[in-house]
């Protein structure tokens, strides 16, 4: 008997802890890291260097990763992630306590590399897994709280890894994350789920092809994951916080880590409305509003030097992308066949998780050749010109309302 609420689902359940864990760990490496680097060079492009050696292997793995994940186990390689995921933070354990030879810069910026290699499989295992757990008619509200546990994440995380740098220093930040990369790789193997068999083992370039395909003559799914590829390319300002903190604000990592979580603060009190409140009518038109929101709470961080408005115009934005984050959850979940779901993830996964490290890339290369708060305003405007250009080029999009996908 199908439970009629997704909370009364002990898979799901299972399901969302292992995302929360794996995004907790995740979260403070990201924070503790970036401190941890700009502590060692004081420059502002080796933290858009982080988000290029994530998104190296993370590019050239995540349609590979989708690929495995329609064709074998789902849980499987959600579980082999997650361990990977442990053995680097606990590589990161070994690099601060001086254990390694070498640079250490080498070694974080390796360990970075591995993290972008073990989310390209997380992020299609989770989809997979989700559309398997919860019924058709559960998936807005499922992905409502989805994005609310992975926004409770983002929040914690950060705020957790900025406490324990100024309270225990960088190795027990990075212990901490090793615990809970691990009990995340334990949570999914616990989950008891009735995977479909193994489907037939296509050539993997012609299943990937199959995928890209689907995703590019799908103008609506193909318009969201652009609107915020592009808008979080530009927009992302949470690469160049550690800058902030340290030469404008003035705080210490505690104060980074408020600002790392505040955006998270704010997309989670949206996913948590919007679970109980999902959005149907005007669905289109709410989401390019939303990132154009975004847009203008990053033009207004750049101009303040006060901390806790800076703070407050993040979790504005983070509300602001929750809204994002939620409807675009829903399409995709929605508009994809189950066959293809570990693909069609893995090229959103792409999309968004390109975007984030580029935009970290894009950022600090900015910021070394525009000025930090120039290049941050430069963002906010590409953001809401990016907006405007969606609304004319996505008419589908633009006009949706989500009851009409069928």
């Amino acid at each position: 008997m199908t439970a009629h609420h997704p909370l009364h689902n002990p898979s799901f359940l299972k399901l969302l802890s292992f995302r929360l864990q794996a995004v907790l760990a995740y979260q403070i490496m990201a924070v503790v890291v970036g401190w941890h680097i700009y502590e060692l060079t004081r420059d502002p492009l080796s933290l858009g260097l982080i988000g290029l050696a994530e998104v190296i292997p993370y590019f050239s793995s995540a349609l590979f990763a989708g690929y495995a994940v329609d064709h074998y186990s789902r849980r499987m390689f959600g579980v082999m992630a997650s361990v990977l995921l442990t053995l680097n933070a606990g590589m990161l354990v070994a690099v601060s306590y001086g254990l390694l030879p070498g640079n250490p810069t080498h070694w974080i910026y390796f360990s970075i590399a591995l993290v972008g290699l073990a989310r390209a499989f997380i992020g299609p295992s989770f989809s997979a897994l989700f559309a398997l757990v919860l019924p058709r008619e559960q998936f807005a509200k499922g992905a409502g709280m989805g994005s609310s546990v992975f926004q409770l994440g983002i929040v914690l995380g950060p705020a957790l890894g900025g406490v324990l740098v100024g309270w225990a220093g960088i190795g027990v930040a990075y212990l901490v994350a090793t615990v809970l990369a691990a009990s995340a790789s334990i949570a999914l193997m616990m989950l008891r789920v009735e995977e479909p068999p193994p489907a037939e083992s296509a050539p993997v370039f012609a299943s990937i092809r199959e995928g890209l395909k689907f995703v590019y003559s799908n103008q609506l799914i193909l318009g969201a994951q652009a609107l915020d590829m592009f808008a979080v390319l530009f927009g992302g300002a949470v690469s160049m916080l550690p800058v902030f903190v340290h030469d404008i604000f003035h705080a210490g990592p505690e104060g980074l880590g408020i600002l790392r979580a505040a955006p998270a603060v704010g997309a989670l009190v949206t996913g948590v409305y919007l679970a109980r409140h999902p959005i149907n009518k005007h669905a289109g038109r709410i989401l390019l509003t939303a990132v154009a929101g975004f847009g203008v709470c990053i033009i207004l961080f750049a101009l303040t030097t006060h901390f806790w408005v800076a703070a407050a115009l993040l979790a504005l934005s983070g509300m602001f992308d929750g809204v994002s984050i939620v409807l675009r959850a829903t399409i995709l979940q929605l508009m994809t066949p189950d066959a293809m779901r570990g693909r069609v993830s893995a090229i959103n996964g792409i999309f968004i998780g390109s975007s984030n490290e580029l935009g970290a890339f894009e950022s600090g290369v900015a910021a070394r050749l525009m000025g930090l708060i120039p290049s941050v305003i430069f963002g906010g405007m590409m953001t809401l010109t990016v907006v405007a250009a969606t609304a004319r080029l996505a008419p589908k999009l633009r006009q949706l309302h989500l009851h009409q996908i069928h």
